[in-house]
């Protein structure tokens, strides 16, 4: 062929088509066309029914990490919130368990402070209560610490008593409170009086310190003591008021080798946990004094004028 039948101008470097001014008309009617008849037939609808269903486990997928991340967070939150109900339920729980204690407590405490108002209602010789505060420190007695003293009037001596019977003297007396030793201290004496066969002893304090009880003394092997005997005060000491409760008779142990028989008895009042007492002035400051004896006029004297 020859070089001269050669088409020598070079070849275009794009290929040109339809002008952008063109394409941009064409697509832009064929979008308002395309919304016009989607949103009057809705000829749009299965196309995107169908690319939802397709696109479906793409979403589902996608959205694992933020579901498991709030699934997290609210796991979390829910164990806090938990824990928190259980904390504040168990706290409601300890409160109403103590206000449960206190109640039988102060349902106990109303009960015997009853039976101590009917006791002071029988007993004629004045009183007070009172309250007893804590037990003495020494451990080789048998004492407590009552919340009255000389500003309320109480003396050494004064008898104590609570629901039950008598409870014990008050042996030291301060500004605002008192010692009381109990009945059951081994340095303690009270006359009782056997209320079935009225005989008269002196029960004393365990001197073991090992049981609060107390033990009848003195007593003939032969007497007739026995067990659930009722012993009261006699009255014939000055200090305790007559008829009294104090204890009954436990145990009667008669030996052969001993003339007196072994009595131990327990006390009615409550050695041991009592709350209030009552307090009452001693026989002796109720005694009325002995009047001064009247002076006795001495014989006339010799050559005294008449």
């Amino acid at each position: 062929m020859p070089l001269g039948t050669l088409d020598g101008t070079p070849p275009p470097f794009f290929r040109q088509g339809p002008s952008a001014r063109s394409k941009l008309i064409f697509f832009s009617v064929l979008a308002l066309f395309l919304m016009v008849a989607d949103a009057r037939f809705e000829i749009a609808k299965p196309l995107r029914v169908a690319v939802a269903t397709v696109l479906y486990p793409v979403q589902w997928v996608a959205l694992q990490p933020v579901a498991w991340a709030q699934g997290g967070q609210k796991y979390f939150e829910s164990l806090k919130t938990s824990q928190a109900n259980e904390a504040a339920a168990l706290d409601k729980m300890n409160r109403q368990s103590q206000r449960a204690n206190q109640v039988d407590q102060l349902a106990l405490e109303n009960a015997r402070l009853r039976q101590l108002l009917g006791l002071r209602e029988r007993v004629t010789t004045p009183s007070q209560a009172a309250q007893v505060l804590y037990d003495a420190a020494d451990p080789y007695t048998r004492k407590v610490i009552i919340d009255r003293g000389l500003v309320a009037g109480v003396t050494a001596g004064s008898p104590v008593l609570d629901e039950a019977g008598v409870l014990g003297q008050v042996t030291r007396v301060y500004p605002l409170v008192s010692e009381v030793t109990l009945v059951t201290d081994r340095d303690q004496a009270i006359p009782v009086l056997n209320t079935r066969t009225g005989a008269r002893g002196v029960a004393f304090g365990d001197p073991s310190l090992r049981s609060s009880t107390l033990e009848l003394r003195f007593m003939a092997a032969n007497a007739d003591v026995q067990a659930g005997d009722l012993l009261t005060t006699s009255g014939v000491d000055g200090v305790y008021p007559p008829g009294l409760p104090v204890a009954r008779v436990e145990k009667v142990e008669r030996r052969v080798d001993s003339a007196f028989a072994r009595i131990t008895c327990a006390p009615l009042a409550l050695v041991s946990g009592v709350m209030h007492v009552m307090v009452l002035q001693p026989l002796t400051t109720q005694v009325t004094p002995r009047p001064a004896a009247e002076p006795v006029p001495g014989p006339a004297k010799k050559g005294a004028r008449k």
